[in-house]
């Protein structure tokens, strides 16, 4: 490992001193500036539900019954921390896996130990962990390399970064109009976002300039399904469709890139198709699939860097 120095390591969420790298977590003081967009915990969990609950195959490069110390990048909520969690505690190893965040509201849901710090500028000195992760974090910064090359400095062993192609994102429904809508609506997204939502398999494409030689890339499937019995979150998906909520959210990137008797006429059409939902539900008919493809790109640290 590299030279480190003078370090503060964290451990179980407080902040110590040490003389021993090989025993600690190494914690530099850097900046906790944020440069990502931020999202609220409803929507991290409504997105992010069901996810590796089927199979956690794709995230067998990460050898997590191998490393002692991991960071969760982004963790935002924790779901993906506890994930990590659960699949180091049944390998040969104890060690730690620390969500890291900006957001220290979101913080606040995630069991300990946490750390407060940004992407681009982790509060870690060099080769303090074994394997840095992030989950739908590069899509939402202006300058993913940026970040990638912050995983290589701070991570001795490897790095995976688990990445969405929100352009192949496909939707089946019992209400006709809703896959042509989801995309129309996903069409302008993508046109009006100002980072790469699609970045998927082809983060791949920015680990040799980060140091980084690419392992593997597997592919998973998140699926959203909704059937009956209808959830309370589903019945809250189903309102939000009829006032066009959704689209609400996300009306600065839309309306960019669409003229507004145009996006009038999307969100009307959206008004709609949402009543036809809730009256499908009324009678136990609505069904509804959502396909989101995650990429798992993993990456090797190089020697020397």
């Amino acid at each position: 490992m590299r030279s480190v120095g003078s370090y503060y390591v964290v451990a179980m969420g407080k902040t110590n001193t040490s003389d021993d790298p090989s025993k600690r977590l190494v914690f530099a003081a850097r900046s906790t500036r944020s440069t990502v967009r931020r999202f609220d915990a409803d929507y991290l969990e409504r997105t992010r539900e069901g996810m590796w609950a089927d199979s956690r195959e794709a995230l067998a490069d990460l050898e997590l019954d191998a490393a002692e110390r991991v960071l969760d990048v982004g963790c935002g909520s924790g779901e993906l921390t506890r994930v990590l969690r659960d699949e180091a505690a049944v390998g040969a190893s104890t060690g730690s896996v620390i969500g890291v965040d900006a957001d220290s509201d979101l913080l606040t849901d995630v069991p300990p130990p946490t750390v407060l710090g940004d992407a681009t500028r982790l509060p870690f000195a060099d080769d303090a962990v074994d394997l840095v992760v992030c989950q739908a974090l590069l899509i939402n910064l202006p300058d993913p390399a940026a970040a990638l090359a912050e995983f290589a400095r701070v991570a001795g062993e490897r790095v995976a970064v688990i990445e969405p192609d929100n352009s192949a994102v496909s939707v089946e429904s019992t209400v006709d109009a809703e896959p042509v809508l989801a995309r129309r609506a996903r069409e302008l997204y993508l046109d009006g976002v100002g980072t790469d939502v699609t970045l998927g398999a082809s983060a791949a494409d920015l680990f040799p300039e980060a140091g980084l030689d690419v392992v593997s890339t597997r592919r998973y499937d998140q699926q959203l399904r909704v059937a009956p019995p209808y959830s309370e979150a589903a019945l809250a998906a189903a309102q939000r469709k009829a006032t066009a909520a959704g689209l609400a959210d996300r009306a600065d990137v839309l309306e960019g890139v669409t003229e507004a008797e145009a996006f009038d006429r999307l969100r009307e059409d959206w008004r709609s198709m949402g009543r036809d939902v809730i009256e499908q539900m009324g009678d136990g008919e609505y069904e509804r699939t959502e396909t989101v493809p995650f990429f798992v790109t993993v990456g090797r640290v190089v020697d020397g860097e």
